[in-house]
């Protein structure tokens, strides 16, 4: 299966790259170590997921960013790029300099992950001089960076507009979460003042023009730099309007939404548990039916280039248990879980459901994620590119269950989902990580990507 067509045809794999791929190889087949039959199953190129807030090992949990490296291959992701903000493990010194934020990472997840991984760095505004370290770190391998409008680690206007000139001149792209720091920080107050201080008004606080206004300007910034800029987990049609405007005008923008706001609505912030309802708080919020049925139409017709999951291990039993002691809605911690079930969700609710071919779900979740973020040998199954294989069984039904998965977390927003089709094996640079079903990789068989130039079409 390819993001151009798809076709039955036997494929070699020689030391961890992709050799031939042909009608008939049953002559090599004689000599080869291994031959697997997949005669039945959908034979797909690892996902990439380009979106995660993975958290490094710590003294109190050292297996967490090993751990949820399992479960993204345990889902037929080969390859993820993770940030390094806040709540992820960095350190002080981190936030303040892009150069130490680089070398602290790869030094906490050297020989720890199970699948091929990167880094996309955090851009905070409480560093020190980083539009001067950005050329280093495009040359160090890490071609994208995130900024942040909102939070308290939010990068100001102008900072982010140099940026992204900085980063586009360099070969790198910007990836910016676009919501509007003065419209969000109003409405919250707000709300609270209004003594609104539960999970559920968490939506309500921030509606969809806050994201629309933000993303309108930062599309504006790449325009007046020529740079590409990638809209970070675009959530509502008012924001799909502002890139589909973009593009039109001939920026270089792209944009991905994510599985959650694909399949589920704001309808589930009346929960009435506050920490059930907290395992829902994300930023931008869930938004409505018709905004999910926008988004769905956004991936058909191209004016979103991308899926990615924005997996933030938080744990209902830790993080979002804050919630049931009453904390306000903007000091619980935002994010959901996703890093496992990026494949599962797009095949279950897009393929299987008719929302979006199969080959163009390989574009999503692996050739344009590979292409637009310079991770050259991966997204594909051509000759030449590693040798990132899954066996896909697209007939199999199953329920989506927390107790099944294998990320850290220890719910998903996803329980009860019935799904069509499965990940049954994974192969990265042509070794096992799956096999049927079953963990046989290797902690630190993973190798840090070093990318090339980000922002192609």
């Amino acid at each position: 299966m390819t993001a151009t067509g798809s076709r039955r045809a036997d494929l070699a794999i020689d030391h961890g790259v992709i050799t031939a791929i042909e009608p008939d190889l049953a002559a090599a087949a004689v000599t080869a170590s291994t031959v697997l039959d997949a005669d039945g199953m959908l034979v797909l190129p690892g996902a990439v997921d380009v979106h995660t807030h993975t958290r490094v090992a710590s003294d109190a949990e050292p297996d967490r960013f090993f751990q949820d490296s399992v479960a993204a291959a345990f889902g037929g992701t080969t390859t993820f790029l993770s940030f390094n903000n806040p709540g992820t493990g960095s350190s002080p010194a981190a936030e303040r300099s892009l150069t130490t934020g680089l070398a602290e990472w790869q030094a906490a997840t050297a020989n720890d992950s199970a699948i091929d991984y990167g880094l996309a760095l955090a851009i905070s505004g409480r560093a020190d001089d980083p539009l001067s370290e950005i050329p280093a770190t495009i040359e160090a391998g890490v071609a994208t960076s995130k900024a942040f409008m909102v939070f308290d680690f939010r990068l100001d206007d102008s900072t982010l507009f140099e940026a992204m000139r900085v980063m586009g001149q360099r070969g790198g792209m910007l990836q910016v979460h676009c919501e509007d720091p003065v419209l969000l920080d109003a409405g919250v107050a707000a709300a609270l003042g209004r003594g609104e201080t539960a999970p559920r008004y968490h939506a309500a606080s921030r509606p969809p023009y806050v994201e629309a206004v933000a993303t309108a300007r930062a599309i504006a910034f790449a325009r007046a730099t020529d740079s590409p800029i990638h809209i970070v987990h675009l959530s509502s049609a008012a924001a799909l309007d502002e890139v589909r405007r973009g593009k039109a005008a001939g920026v270089r923008v792209t944009a991905e939404t994510c599985p959650h706001y694909l399949t589920l609505t704001d309808a589930v912030y009346e929960t009435p548990d506050p920490v059930d309802c907290a395992c829902f708080v994300i930023s931008p919020p869930l938004r409505s039916t018709a905004d999910r049925d926008a988004l769905w139409s956004g991936l058909a017709d191209g004016t979103l280039d991308l899926v990615a999951t924005d997996h933030v291990p938080d744990r209902r039993s830790v993080e979002k248990s804050e919630a049931g002691r009453g904390i306000p809605f903007d000091r619980i911690s935002n994010g959901a879980p996703g890093i496992e079930t990026l494949l599962a969700i797009m095949y279950g609710e897009g393929v299987a459901r008719g929302r979006i071919t199969i080959e163009r779900m390989v574009d999503l979740v692996a050739t344009t994620p590979a292409r637009r973020f310079g991770v050259g040998r991966k997204g594909a199954l051509e000759v030449g590119l590693d040798g990132d294989v899954v066996l896909f069984d697209p007939g199999t039904r199953r329920v989506l269950r927390a107790a099944d998965l294998h990320h850290t977390s220890d719910y998903t927003p996803y329980e009860g989902f019935e799904l069509t089709g499965a990940v049954r094996s994974v192969f990265v640079r042509g070794r096992p990580v799956i096999r049927d079903g079953a963990f046989v990789g290797q902690r630190g068989f993973g190798r840090f990507v070093e990318r090339g130039a980000a922002g192609g079409s």
